[in-house]
């Protein structure tokens, strides 16, 4: 049975539009069906993140904001 990888982003403290660049340099490195968590403190990542996941095929998984930080959980499409 495959088990799932999962791989973390630190992207906190960077502001728009690093937080989306350094997710882009971060899914090249994976295959489809990977679990990639980016922790991020820039509101801007909330509606960015998502929105480049959506024009390139991934998934939202979950997206959290805990105080000032924010996990975006995305797997990595085909």
């Amino acid at each position: 049975m495959d088990s799932v990888s999962h791989h973390s982003l630190d992207a906190r403290n960077l502001l728009c539009p690093m937080p989306v660049i350094r997710t882009q340099e971060a899914v090249a490195d994976l295959v489809p069906g990977e679990i990639l968590t980016v922790r991020c403190t820039d509101p801007g990542a909330l509606s960015d993140v998502p929105a480049w996941c959506r024009i390139n095929g991934h998934e939202i998984v979950t997206t959290e904001r805990n105080d000032d930080e924010i996990n975006i959980t995305i797997k990595v499409g085909a």
